[in-house]
């Protein structure tokens, strides 16, 4: 009975998760991305914030009157996660057989998806933000109940890397969702499709195996890391997220104003043939993707705080960010130098750099 309830578990969540975005009040906003039936800027609710802290605080209810123990998540996680990829493929499937066809191999539709920017009920809900928001929130609740089987399993020794390890990606995922509207200017909204690789990977790659490092060592032992490797494994961490949080920042305001000036100091430079602009001072005049290094640091950071450089697991999550962001880099550099031309080609003159300033 454990078993089912468990597989179960993740279809719960993100349904008490949906319906909290669906009920919560939100910010309205207008995107950069416009609809394909009327040219239009597509308009979004966003209430990311208010949705992780009541479910964040339903979590911990649940726990403190024991009707969800802790670390029930932990125990019943190789049964939830399969529950969780059960559900992606069966939401892939729908969302891309009810939608048209666009002339390719069905399996490269089911992947990549058919729809751009679908949104339902009326409007009120986008689907691409709403499913990161699910794995957000369904990422934070392992990320706390995982936590809490080494705290339960070592409550004398605990391990500081594991307390940093979840303030490091408390962060991460606060992050993202107060700045949720900074992301709506971002690849993903402008350019990819939901299909099989946005669903399924929101829905069961994101919540599960980004906490990979935590899957795989809540059950070690403190391993007494000293000081100024948990201080370097911090500074890794924040670096990148400067590095990812600042150029984000600065491709909206630029994008949003482009005479406005960056944190009221830093002019934006750009290039323009008259009627199109690429941002190219700042950020964005060290590397191309400089947000891409940004993330791959935050993974590596998050690697070295567990205190365990030689376990080959935790490794996983930063290697998937480079096989992930290296393809979309590739991708995105096709795709910039189809709509800019010869504009593009001036910038990759100017900044040479694809992700990593003067290797790459």
């Amino acid at each position: 009975m454990d078993s089912l309830v468990g597989f179960f578990s993740s279809w719960v969540i993100f349904a008490s998760i949906f319906v909290l975005h669906l009920l919560l009040p939100a910010r309205r906003v207008t995107g950069y991305v416009k609809a394909e039936e009327t040219n239009e800027y597509l308009k979004y609710r966003l209430n990311g914030p208010l949705v992780f802290v009541v479910s964040i605080g339903v979590w911990a209810v649940l726990g403190f009157i024991g009707v969800m123990p802790w670390d029930w998540l932990w125990h019943q996680r190789w049964n939830a996660v399969l529950g969780a990829i059960v559900l992606g493929v069966l939401i892939s499937i729908g969302v891309v057989v009810t939608a048209p066809p666009q002339g390719k191999m069905w399996l490269a539709e089911l992947y990549k998806g058919r729809r751009v920017n679908p949104q339902l009920f009326n409007r009120r809900v986008d689907a691409k933000m709403v499913l990161y928001l699910l794995g957000a929130v369904l990422l934070e609740i392992n990320l706390l109940s995982f936590a809490a089987h080494h705290f339960l399993a070592y409550p004398n020794d605990p391990s500081s890397g594991v307390v940093l390890y979840v303030v490091f990606f408390t962060w991460f995922v606060c992050d993202y969702l107060i700045f949720e509207r900074v992301h709506l200017y971002t690849y993903d909204l402008f350019a990819e499709r939901v299909g099989f690789k946005l669903v399924w990977g929101c829905l069961a790659w994101y919540p599960y195996f980004y906490v990979v490092g935590l899957w795989a060592l809540a059950d070690d032992p403190n391993p007494q890391s000293p000081t100024w490797f948990l201080a370097l494994a911090g500074a890794i961490f924040f670096i990148g997220w400067i590095l990812a949080r600042g150029s984000n920042m600065q491709k909206f305001s630029f994008k949003a104003d482009p005479d406005r000036t960056f944190l009221c100091r830093f002019k934006s430079e750009s290039l323009s043939n008259g009627e199109q602009q690429i941002l190219c001072s700042g950020f964005w005049g060290v590397s191309r993707h400089i947000n891409y290094l940004g993330e791959i640091l935050m993974a590596i950071g998050l690697t070295l705080v567990l205190g365990w450089p030689l376990e080959a697991a935790p490794w996983l999550y930063p290697v998937y960010y480079i096989a992930l962001l290296v393809p979309r880099q590739i991708q995105d550099d096709k795709r910039c130098a189809e709509k800019y031309g010869e504009l593009w080609q001036q910038y990759c003159e100017r900044v040479p750099w694809r992700i990593v300033p003067r290797i790459y």
